[in-house]
């Protein structure tokens, strides 16, 4: 087993997440809340872990996902559209006291977002380590970890013996710290997420997330410090003002791909499948930046969060238009 700057090959095993599995459903109408009748679409299969291993699938990428849904036309949505893509679904639990988790979402004109969220109390809050989840652990060689993951109570434990299991392969760690600290789910959420933070290879922060990270409130020192705790690469992404990576060694800046926005929903999960995937191919850093800022910008012009997901072709096929573009 060979690592590229410390985040471990394909041979190893599949990259595995744990977490939500949500539907979506979408207003149709700009404006503030739900508390009006209005005209909806969905549902859409989402949860940010599942649209990551998604994207992994469509790469090619060998991944499962272990997570707990309900058994309705919601759940067996998301388990139909996850093994049709190729990832490894024997470790979703189908919960018959259970309903799959939502989320209801509604733009405003400024483009910000409300949500109406069920996950604590759907399926979605009853994820547990499962003998299908033992199996798919251990034979891992990559973990990724999703900072939302800990708002659900009790998934503290899992994911940090998923660690100690993945680590002592061999294995490398993940992680895109996509939650305040005030929303997780008490004190053990909490420091089971410093304890990943501590183990990670690859940090896939954005915006504040990556001052809440190394508690620094300045970029080039939050950077220094996270790489001194043992982080060999971060890729900082900075949505429509692109993305960078961070490692001892070099510092790369890409600039966005220009697109015009649909749904923004799932684009930092597929940017950082496909950066990890690419990594664990064997691409270099740059390459690896190159595609994940194409998944990114893909992902926007589509709507629904899963519906942004993209084989390599694909995005090969947006970089070429894009570049012709630029060019004419």
């Amino acid at each position: 087993m060979s690592t590229v700057s410390g985040i471990a090959d394909e041979a190893l095993g599949p990259t595995i997440t744990i977490g939500e599995i949500l539907v979506e459903i979408m207003a149709t109408t700009i404006g503030e809340g739900f508390r009006a009748p209005q005209t909806l679409i969905g549902p859409f299969p989402s949860g940010a872990p599942a649209i990551f291993i998604d994207q992994v699938a469509k790469l090619g990428g060998a991944c499962g996902i272990i997570a707990a849904v309900g058994d309705d036309d919601f759940g067996w949505l998301n388990i139909q559209r996850l093994e049709a893509d190729g990832a490894d679904v024997s470790a979703i639990a189908v919960l018959p006291d259970q309903t799959t988790g939502s989320a209801f979402v509604r733009y405003r004109e400024d483009g910000s977002r409300d949500f109406v969220f069920n996950i604590a109390r759907s399926a979605a809050g009853h994820v547990a380590m499962t003998e299908a989840a033992k199996s798919l652990i251990s034979r891992a060689g990559h973990l990724h970890v999703m900072g939302s993951a800990f708002a659900i109570p009790g998934i503290g434990p899992i994911v940090l013996e998923a660690l100690r299991v993945v680590k002592g392969r061999g294995g490398s760690v993940s992680l895109d710290p996509n939650v305040r600290k005030e929303l997780l789910s008490g004190g053990q959420g909490s420091e089971a997420l410093d304890a990943v933070l501590a183990e990670a290879d690859l940090l896939l922060p954005s915006g504040e997330e990556l001052f809440m990270a190394a508690g620094v409130a300045d970029e080039n020192k939050a950077i220094e410090t996270l790489l001194a705790r043992g982080a060999t690469e971060i890729v900082v992404k900075r949505g429509e003002e692109g993305a960078s990576v961070f490692s001892v060694q070099e510092r790369i800046d890409r600039a966005a791909f220009v697109v015009e926005e649909l749904d923004p929903t799932g684009a930092g999960d597929c940017f950082g499948a496909t950066y990890l995937t690419c990594r664990r191919k064997g691409l270099t850093a740059e390459q690896s930046l190159r595609y994940a800022n194409a998944a990114g910008a893909l992902t926007v012009t589509r709507r629904g969060p899963m519906e942004g997901t993209c084989s390599f072709a694909e995005l090969d096929a947006f970089i070429a238009s894009q570049e012709s573009r630029n060019n004419s």
